[in-house]
Formats: C-alpha cells, structure tokens, sequence
C-alpha cells in the first residue's frame, strides 16, 4: 500500500528544491575565463612588469638537468621567439583568446565585435613561425564577418589590415627586446 506525503514534507521538498535552484543560478555569474593582462594590469602590486624574472618549484638549476642554457636573445623554454609571443599577446590582448599553444607558436582568438560596428565581428590567427626576431617570423591572418539577418556571413579581408597587425607586432617586439637589453 502507498503512504501518502504529508503536507508539511511537501513543503519541505520544494522549498529544498526553491534555494538548491537559487543557489545554482547564482553560480551562474561566477567568471572563470582568464584575460591577458593590458595596461595597467600589467603592473604587480609591486610596480614591477609580470614579465620579471620568476622563481619555480624547481630552483634555479632546474630539475634535472642542471642551468638552462641560453640559446639566444629572446628564445626561453617556448619554442618560439620569446619577444614575438609576448607582443603578439600584447598587440591582441584586446580580444578574447582561444587557444595559445607557446611550443607550436600559435594564437587564436573568437570572435570579437568592436561596440562601434555591432553587425561585424573579426578573428584573428597568428603563427610564429621561427625562433628568431625577424619579419619573416610572424604570421598574421584575420577573418571578419558581417550579421545579415539571423546569420554571419564571410567577408573579405585584406592582405593591408593582415600586415599593419603583422608590423605592429613586430615593434612590440623590438621594444620588448630594446628593453630586454637595457636590464642586462
């Protein structure tokens, strides 16, 4: 025989459920996506730049196998040149990144809509493409696209807006190395 739910457990369970379903939707609001940090950002609490040099876990000497040797001006641990990473990540930083692989040199961003030009979004991919600061050594493609109706529609871009981003990278990156060699 079934037995019935009294009224006051009915209540119970469903005022349970009421703040258990509150609570929930508050995490909602909770942000966990990491920015890159830009302008002021980039301070620590210090005044220092966040590109200062950091102890590890592992000391100085590393782990393993004793000082990491330097292999030239701007290469580190990622397998690109340290001084086009950063100011690619500098140049962009304006724009939610996608991924950021730091051994492949690639960086891609979502879609960003400037609040200007609501009804065009852009994309960008950049490729560092070797260990060495030179022109040759980034890569720059953009995507834009423009809301017709309900859907986004592929726009041309041109090969003038891919290598203005392409050169303002790369005086990022001779200051970075500018200043690099003045701390020395």
């Amino acid at each position: 025989m079934k037995t019935p739910i009294k009224k006051s457990s009915r209540f119970h369970l469903l005022f349970i459920f009421v703040v258990s379903s509150m609570g929930l939707s508050a995490c909602s609001n909770v942000k966990t996506e990491a920015k890159y940090p830009t302008g002021a950002q980039r301070n620590t609490a210090s005044g220092n730049d966040i590109y200062e040099k950091r102890s590890t876990i592992f000391g100085e000497e590393g782990l393993v196998f004793g000082k990491k040797k330097k292999t030239g001006d701007g290469e580190s641990g990622i397998g690109v040149n340290s001084f086009l990473w950063r100011a690619t990540l500098d140049t962009i930083s304006f724009m939610p990144i996608s991924s950021a692989d730091p051994f492949g040199g690639v960086i891609l961003t979502d879609w960003y809509t400037d609040p200007n030009t609501p009804n065009e979004r852009v994309k960008i991919n950049a490729f560092i493409l070797g260990r060495e600061l030179k022109a040759s050594g980034i890569k720059i493609k953009t995507f834009r696209q423009k809301l017709s109706g309900n859907s986004w529609q592929d726009m041309a871009t041109s090969e003038e807006t891919d290598r203005k981003l392409e050169d303002a990278i790369l005086s990022r990156a001779r200051e970075l190395r500018i200043r690099h060699l003045a701390e020395k």
